[in-house]
């Protein structure tokens, strides 16, 4: 049995890792997770991963990658990216399909942004092999 301190515990400091953590929520740095999507050094291999990417790169600013990611037959010609927007968080609540084995998928998430959220179920296609966003529902709640 073990003795409980009256000590309070500190939390370490952040590390340089912790800090540089991928936008999109999982558990890597960006450079090894989304950062090597964006830099085109590999192509995201599933729908939910392209999803992710696609978040990251609204977070960074980043219009090449979401312009080369968007489908072909939807892309705008440009992204207008909301200066005061700052974005929080993303959750997937759902995937359907979107894998090495399928031609599409959707993706559903919850996007947080300071001062809200927003949901949507995006849907994804492959275009000569890789994933790539052709829209999506805005969803209440």
């Amino acid at each position: 049995m073990s003795r409980r301190s009256s000590t309070p515990r500190r939390r370490p400091a952040p590390t340089p890792s912790d800090r540089n953590t991928c936008p999109c929520g999982l558990a890597e740095t960006y450079e090894a997770c989304c950062g090597r999507f964006h830099r085109g050094a590999e192509a995201a291999p599933s729908a939910e991963r392209l999803m992710r990417s696609r978040y990251s790169a609204f977070v960074r600013r980043d219009e090449a990658y979401l312009l080369r990611t968007w489908h072909p037959r939807t892309r705008p010609p440009g992204v207008d990216f909301d200066p005061g927007m700052r974005w929080t968080g993303l959750e997937i609540l759902d995937t359907t399909d979107g894998t090495a084995f399928h031609t599409s998928g959707t993706v559903t998430f919850r996007a947080s942004f300071r001062g809200g959220a927003l949901r949507e179920r995006s849907r994804f296609e492959r275009v000569g092999g890789a994933w790539v966003y052709v829209d999506g529902d805005f969803l209440d709640g």
